[in-house]
C-alpha cells in the first residue's frame, strides 16, 4: 500500500490566503473597539492669558432712597365763578394753560343792567340827602322852640323823630350805592390769586347761575407729588427731606417733602406723602400734568456703600459675578448681590469683603480657573 506523503513543515506553517484576508479585515475593528493600549502623550497646547486691569472696592456715601409711586396733584385749586346771577358772559379773556397774576381779568359781563342799578341807587342817594337836610333843618328849629312853649311836646318829638329816619334813610341809600357798585365791579371775573388756568368752562353768551364754575386755577402754580408708601416705609419719611421726581416725557424734577399723612389707608394699608415740586419749570417743556401718576425717589439719608467699576460685573446664569484675582494670577468668579448704578459704579450689597483684587474689565471672557496677567507688564503675566 502506497505511503501517503508527509507535507513540507514550512507549507504547514505558511497561513491561508483567505485567512490573512480576514485578518485584515478584523484587525481595525479590534482596535477601534479595545483602543489603543498606549499611546504617545501630546503636550496639551497652553492656554493665552488675558490682559486686563485690577480694581479693588471702594467705600463711597451715596443717597439712601426709597422709590414710591403716585399720582401728581394741584396743591391747591380755586374755583371761580360768577357772584352774582342773570349777567351774560360778554368776553372771555384767558385760556386753559395761562399763567395769570392776583387780581388780573379772566371774564367780562355785559353790565348794562348793573350799570343801571347803580344809576338808580345813586338818585335815591341824593333824594334821600335833600329829605334828610330838610329833616336836620326841622329837628333844630323844635329843639330851640322847646323851652319857648311854642311848640307841643308831641309836635316836637315828631320832628325830631322824622330827623332821625331820614338818616337812616339816608344811610341806606348810600349801602344801596354801594352795593350797585359793587356789583359792577363783579361784572369783571378777577383771579383770587397768582396761579395757572387748569380748567375753562365759560363761553360767551352763556348766563351761568351764581357759583357756577367758570374757570379752575392751581395756586400759584404750585404742584405737589402724592407718593405711595407701605407703613414700614413711613417711618423713614421727614418733613423737609429731598426728592427726585419722574415725569412720563423722561424729564427730572426735584422736590421737598412738606407732609407725611398722619393716618394710612385701612384697605390698601398705605400711607400718602405729600411732596412739594419744585415749579421753576411749570410752563416749560416736560410740565408734569395734574392727574399723572410718575415713579420717584425719596432721599433718606447719606450711607456709605461699597462700590465697583459697572465693567466689573459679569451677569451670567441668572447671577452677577465679579472674578477675584489670586496672587499666582488665577481667577476665580465670586457671586454678588448688586444695588443700584451711580455713573459708571456699580453698588455691591453683599459678596465682598472690600480687599479683593477683582478684573476691572473683560470678565465677560473669562471662566473660573484661568490666568490673566496685568495690562501695565505683558512681559511676565505671574508678576503683580
Amino acid at each position: 500500500m502506497t505511503q501517503p506523503t508527509p507535507l513540507n513543515t514550512e507549507a504547514r506553517m505558511r497561513p491561508s490566503p483567505f485567512y490573512v484576508i480576514a485578518l485584515a479585515l478584523t484587525l481595525p475593528l479590534f482596535m477601534t473597539a479595545c483602543g489603543p493600549t498606549e499611546l504617545p502623550a501630546v503636550a496639551e497646547a497652553s492656554k493665552p492669558a488675558l490682559t486686563v486691569s485690577l480694581a479693588t472696592p471702594t467705600l463711597q456715601p451715596v443717597s439712601n432712597v426709597i422709590s414710591a409711586n403716585g399720582s401728581v396733584a394741584a396743591w391747591q385749586e380755586a374755583i371761580i365763578g360768577p357772584e352774582i346771577n342773570g349777567l351774560r358772559v360778554e368776553e372771555v379773556l384767558v385760556q386753559v394753560g395761562d399763567r395769570v397774576r392776583k387780581g388780573q381779568p379772566l371774564a367780562r359781563f355785559a353790565r348794562d343792567t348793573v350799570e343801571n342799578d347803580r344809576m338808580l341807587a345813586e338818585a335815591a342817594l341824593h333824594e334821600a340827602s335833600a329829605a334828610a337836610g330838610e329833616a336836620r333843618a326841622d329837628g333844630q328849629r323844635a329843639r330851640n322852640l322847646e323851652d319857648s312853649g311854642n311848640l307841643s311836646a308831641q309836635r316836637i318829638q315828631q320832628l325830631l323823630t322824622q330827623e332821625q329816619t331820614t338818616q337812616a334813610r339816608l344811610e341806606t341809600a348810600r349801602a344801596q350805592l354801594a352795593l350797585q357798585k359793587l356789583r359792577l365791579s363783579q361784572t369783571v371775573l378777577r383771579a383770587p390769586d397768582d396761579g395757572i388756568v387748569a380748567a375753562r368752562s365759560a363761553t360767551i353768551g352763556s348766563v351761568p347761575a351764581q357759583g357756577n364754575e367758570m374757570f379752575r386755577l392751581i395756586r400759584q402754580g404750585r404742584l405737589e407729588w402724592r407718593a405711595e408708601l407701605a407703613a414700614q416705609q413711613l417711618e423713614q419719611i421727614r418733613p423737609g427731606q429731598k426728592a427726585m421726581i419722574t415725569s412720563p416725557g423722561g424729564s427730572t424734577w426735584s422736590g421737598v417733602v412738606r407732609l407725611v399723612a398722619p393716618t394710612i389707608d385701612p384697605s390698601s394699608r398705605r400711607g400718602m406723602v405729600y411732596v412739594d415740586i419744585d415749579s421753576a419749570k411749570a410752563g416749560e417743556e416736560g410740565f408734569i400734568p395734574p392727574g399723572a401718576y410718575v415713579s420717584g425717589e425719596l432721599m433718606t439719608g447719606i450711607q456709605r456703600a461699597m462700590m465697583v467699576p459697572q465693567s466689573a460685573v459679569v451677569a451670567r446664569d441668572g447671577f452677577h459675578l465679579v472674578f477675584v484675582v489670586s496672587k499666582d494670577m488665577q481667577v476665580s468668579a465670586l457671586k454678588v448681590s448688586v444695588g443700584r448704578i451711580f455713573g459708571d459704579q456699580q453698588e455691591v450689597l453683599s459678596g465682598l469683603k472690600g480687599a479683593e483684587r477683582i478684573v476691572a474689565s473683560g470678565g465677560a471672557f473669562l471662566n473660573n480657573g484661568d490666568r490673566v496677567r496685568l495690562a501695565s507688564s505683558p512681559a511676565n503675566p505671574d508678576q503683580h
